[in-house]
Parts: structure tokens; C-alpha cells; sequence
């Protein structure tokens, strides 16, 4: 046995269990053994999370070239009630271009057997049906791969590697005209221009808002430029109209901006390098040479194009004129924090609205509707939150949305928000500061466009768009308040020692050339909650102190670590940057833990050493 195989701690993986059953499998069921003498990536994600998505994409190549030795399981593990609905699901692992099994667990029953604490998180079970490795956030497939060749050959040679192929059964393609559109923008000539998601296309469509006039791109996923036969896309959202008469398009997971010329059909790219920003990398200079992180939307405010850069909770902008990009608004932090455009919090902002006055702004994960003023100073209108959402009309600061994705600036100065998780088309008017209803069942509605005196909705989950007369009398709905139906932690108040485990994988070491490679950044919600170990530092172990006053509340941990390759001959190692975001309800109460470990990569050998 190779060393590193004699190092690892193994822990016997808990069963595979889900109310909703498995997806992406010709309806078999399955259990851990029937995927005996296979690698087996359990990938912890839900549909609503923006690194979620990342790391899909992450994994599509590992995926490939370890087709026959290993397999891909999604547990999907909801956030938001409309999550656990299985339909919701359903379509979700198609409009991803999800191409493994996914196990469908609405009552978090496997992510609590396997002690999961963040979305995504990623575990290694090796071909015997041990536990070998957990990582949490993303940016850690480079060291997944390096242990799956590991286990290959450690389990090739016991015997115990099982090759072939794996349970994936494709589902059968819908021929539906849209395959979950995500925004549309009225053209100069009343058509409507549609961003057709999952085809990885831009679809013109006629005034009637059916019938196709053309498409652009070729349907497949890919980074290329031309004509709108040879040109690709990579799951386009957002679009905007420019001064020039062209368009902007936020292609999402290209991390680019393109433009696509109306006349020509010709499609080039405005920004970004086809790579993800990352933590260290620029925030500004030209647009082309800056990486971005998963624009979702854009609209032009100020003279400027505003970026709803999801992937990294930031507003951007792109300044046609001089050919850059830079950040506008956001910290990178993950939470609702009002204030200069410096210091504001955004949590995967994904639909943009401009007026004379202000950008109005979807502010997806806190399910809040928030605006940047001509200062760039930031406010919330409705919102309170990365874990209340509902239902709620009345007054604003008592008024609940769920994950809204779309924002459209109505000719009264109020707004319309498509209110995506409720299936809802929500007002708010700044005068009175009311919230109400337009209209209710709509499926994940993502965007809406003015036409007139009607709103044209994009109906994401009903592939198509639909069009409402803006009505005159508001919706009643009952009522509803949720909270994420995550179990709180207990950890006892006084002292709590945090650990963030970070094992820098195989054939790395930690990354110091350029000063310390760790950080930790440590917040609660309400801030009362924290008497000590508030704030920054590269420590990724700090000793907290909780309010035994405070009973319940949320701690907000954001970790990152950079490690290289450990060869002294290379000159230029490649390094990887790790990291990701925690909110973690707790509940005080006497008696119960007083550590919390978190694992960033690696396993907590404490508690394995308990799980064994």
C-alpha cells in the first residue's frame, strides 16, 4: 500500500437515503452497495446556490476521464421550501445539464448521517465504501482527481475496483420551443430577444412571443465567437441593450460578457477571460484580462453596464467607452449589510433594473429587493436575511420574497419583482411602501418585460413566455414565514473553539511565498451574539465567545487557504485557491459541544476517530 494510503483515516460511509427517490437513473433504485468496487463523489448541493453550480461545472471534466472507475452522486439537499418540492428538482438537474445520478433527500435525512454543515460540499468514499476525504466549497476537483488516481491504483491492485459503466440513464429530450429561458429584453422592433438557458442559445422571437425568427449559437456548450450559426454560449442569462444598438449578454458560465450585434447576427466577447475570479486575482483593468465570476445580469445605469456578478456577491461595471471592468459594490461576503458601495454585502445578486434614480436589484439568496442610489450607496427595500423568506404582503419591513431572480422598473416608480420561488409576480411601490401580489401561479418565474400596458413574464420552469395585463387590484394570498429548515447546531454558550480543518492535499503544501496563506473572517447574526472572535485573520483556529444571553443565532465563517505543488524542481508550482462560506445556525445550551470543526479539505480525525 502506498503511503498516503496508509495515512488516511477511513470511516464507513453512512446509507444513501431520500424521501424523493433517485433522478437520472431510468428510475432504478440504489443503495452504497450497489456501487460497491466504484470511487463514489457524493456532491451536496441545492439548486438555488451559485457555488453550487460551480462546482457542477468543476466536476464535468473529471467526469469524463474517470467515466469507467468512478461515479458522481448529487445529493440534493434543499435550502428553501420550494426546493424540497420534487418537480422543483426535476427540472433543475435538466436545467443544469446535470449527467449523473442525483438522489433527491427534501428532509436533509443523508446530509445530517454525514454531518454536512455547508452547501456544496464534496465526500470521497472509496471502492470498499469508506469515507476518505470531505471538502467543502469549491475550487478542490484538481485535488479530488489526484486521490481518485490514487484509490485506481491502490484498489486495482487489491482487487477491490470495479470498472464499467456507471448508473447514469440520460433523460429523454423535451421538444419544447425554450428549454428554461432565463431573461428577455424587448427589442427596438417589439420583438422580444430570450436567453435560452439551458439550449445555450439567444432566441429571437416574434411580437406574439412564440413564434422563433432566429437563434444564435449552436446549442452546444463552448466559448466561441462569429456568426450566430459558429458562435457558442455557456448557459447566457442577463441582457441588456446598449447605446450602439447591440446587445449585452452576461454568459454566465463563461464568466464572460458578449455582445451580440442585431443586424449581423455576429457575436464577440466584451469581457472576462473565459476563467473564474478568484480570491487574489484583479478586480479592475481591462475588460478582457479580468476574470468575472458568473454574471447573471446587466443594465445600463449611469453610463455604465451594472454586473449582477452572482458568483461572488459583488455588483461590477463595465465601461463601454474605456473597455474596462470594475467592482462597483460588495465585499465578496455573503449576507445582507446595507452602506457605501464598499462595504455592502450582497448574496447572489441575479436581476438588475435601472431607472433615472436608482438600479434596483434581485438579491437572490437573502430573497430581498435592494437598490443602489446615484452614490452608489446601497439600501434594502424588502429583505431581512440569508434565512427568513415567505410569502408576505403588507408593509416592506415585515414583507417576505423567496429567492427572486427578476426585477423590472414599472412607469409609477414602483417595481415589479419575479418572485421565482413562490411562482409569483410581487410589487413594490417606494410611496406607500407596500408590498403586494400581481399574480400567482406562474412556475419560477425569472424575468418579466414591459410591453405597453402588459408585463411579459419569462416562465422559466414552463419554457416559455407569458403575457399578463398589469392589473389594477393586487392578489390576496394567505400569509406564509419560513426559516431554512436546517437543524441548529448546540454548542455550549461561553467559550467556543472553532477549527476549520484544511489538510493541503497530496503533493501540495501551503502557499507562503507571498505571506500567509490562510484566512478566516468570523461574523454572527445578531451581532450581539459574539462577545470575542469577531473579525479577520489567518488563523484558521480561533477560541469564540458566545453571549450565554443569546440564545440561538447565526455564525458567519468565511475561510480560504492556498497551497501549491510541492516540487522544489518546478519553479512555477500551479497553485489552487480553497475556499468557502459557512452560516451555521447554533443554539446555546449548557452542556453541549464546545468545539465546532468545519472542514474545508480533509477529514475532522477527531470526530473520525469517534465514527469508526
Amino acid at each position: 500500500m502506498n503511503d498516503s494510503a496508509s495515512r488516511r483515516v477511513r470511516v464507513r460511509a453512512p446509507e444513501l437515503v431520500g424521501k424523493g427517490g433517485w433522478l437520472n437513473t431510468g428510475d432504478q433504485q440504489y443503495t452504497l452497495a450497489d456501487l460497491r468496487g466504484r470511487i463514489v463523489i457524493l456532491d451536496f448541493w441545492t439548486f438555488c446556490c451559485i457555488n453550487c453550480l460551480h462546482v457542477l461545472d468543476e466536476l464535468r471534466e473529471l467526469e469524463e476521464r474517470h467515466r469507467d472507475t468512478m461515479v458522481v452522486v448529487g445529493v440534493h439537499s434543499p435550502k428553501f421550501v420550494h426546493e424540497a418540492e420534487h418537480q422543483s428538482v426535476v427540472d433543475a438537474v435538466e436545467r443544469y445539464g446535470v449527467e449523473h445520478p442525483v438522489l433527491d433527500d427534501p428532509e436533509l435525512a443523508t446530509w445530517k448521517q454525514y454531518a454536512v454543515r455547508a452547501w456544496p460540499t464534496l465526500v470521497v468514499i472509496d471502492p470498499e465504501g469508506y469515507v476518505v476525504a470531505q471538502h467543502a466549497g469549491e475550487g478542490h476537483v484538481h485535488a479530488i482527481e489526484r486521490l481518485v488516481e490514487e484509490l485506481e491504483a491502490e484498489h486495482e491492485a487489491k482487487g477491490t475496483l470495479r470498472r464499467g459503466d456507471g448508473p447514469y440513464v440520460a433523460p429523454e429530450p423535451e421538444p419544447t420551443v425554450l428549454r428554461f429561458p432565463g431573461k428577455a429584453l424587448l427589442l427596438p422592433s417589439g420583438n422580444f430577444l430570450v436567453s435560452d438557458t439551458t439550449r445555450h442559445q439567444l432566441v429571437e422571437l416574434a411580437e406574439d412571443g412564440e413564434s422563433v425568427v432566429r437563434r444564435t449559437g449552436t446549442g452546444e456548450r463552448g466559448f466561441t465567437d462569429g456568426s450566430a450559426e459558429a458562435a457558442s454560449f455557456n448557459e447566457p442569462q442577463g441582457l441588456a441593450l446598449l447605446d450602439d444598438g447591440s446587445v449585452v449578454v452576461a454568459d454566465t458560465v463563461n464568466h464572460a460578457l458578449r455582445r451580440l450585434d442585431l443586424a449581423s447576427g455576429e457575436v464577440t466577447t466584451l469581457a472576462g477571460t473565459g476563467r473564474q475570479w478568484m480570491q487574489g486575482a484583479p478586480t479592475s483593468g481591462p475588460a478582457r484580462e479580468v476574470a468575472l465570476s458568473s454574471p447573471w445580469d446587466v443594465a445600463l445605469f449611469g453610463g455604465k453596464v451594472w454586473i449582477a456578478m452572482a458568483g461572488v456577491h459583488q455588483l461590477w461595471t463595465y465601461d463601454p467607452a474605456a473597455g474596462t471592468v470594475e467592482v462597483a459594490a460588495g465585499t465578496t461576503n455573503e449576507g445582507l449589510v446595507d452602506g457605501p458601495g464598499a462595504e455592502a454585502w450582497f448574496a447572489q445578486p441575479s436581476g438588475l433594473a435601472a431607472t433615472q434614480e436608482r438600479l434596483w436589484l434581485a438579491d437572490s439568496e437573502t430573497s430581498a429587493l435592494r437598490w443602489v442610489d446615484r452614490d452608489g450607496a446601497v439600501h434594502t427595500a424588502v429583505g431581512t436575511g440569508l434565512f427568513d423568506f415567505g410569502h408576505r404582503d403588507g408593509e416592506a419591513g415585515q414583507a417576505l420574497l423567496q429567492h427572486p431572480l427578476g426585477v423590472t422598473a414599472l412607469p409609477d416608480g414602483s417595481v415589479a419583482v419575479a418572485d421565482t420561488y413562490n411562482h409569483a409576480l410581487r410589487r413594490y411601490d417606494p410611496a406607500t411602501g407596500e408590498v403586494t401580489t400581481l399574480a400567482t401561479d406562474l412556475r419560477e418565474p425569472s424575468d418579466a418585460v414591459l410591453v405597453g400596458d402588459d408585463i411579459v413574464v419569462v416562465e422559466s420552469a414552463r419554457h416559455r413566455l407569458t403575457r399578463l395585463r398589469l392589473p389594477e387590484e393586487a392578489v390576496r394570498v394567505e400569509a406564509v414565514a419560513h426559516r431554512t429548515q436546517r437543524a441548529a447546531t448546540e454548542v455550549a454558550p461561553g467559550r467556543l473553539r472553532l477549527d476549520v480543518i484544511f489538510q493541503a492535499p497530496a503533493g501540495q503544501k501551503l502557499d507562503t511565498r507571498y505571506g500567509p496563506s490562510t484566512r478566516l473572517l468570523v461574523s454572527a447574526t445578531p451581532p450581539e451574539l459574539l462577545l470575542k472572535g469577531e473579525g479577520a485573520d489567518s488563523d484558521l483556529s480561533r477560541e469564540l465567545e458566545l453571549d450565554p444571553a443569546v440564545t440561538e443565532g447565526v455564525l458567519h465563517v468565511s475561510a480560504m487557504a492556498a497551497s501549491c505543488d510541492d516540487d522544489p524542481a518546478n519553479e512555477y508550482p500551479a497553485c489552487h485557491v480553497h475556499q468557502q462560506d459557512w452560516g451555521v445556525p447554533v443554539r446555546l445550551v449548557e452542556g453541549a459541544a464546545d468545539r465546532l470543526p468545519l472542514v474545508l479539505a480533509g477529514l475532522d480525525e477527531g470526530a473520525a476517530g469517534d465514527a469508526r
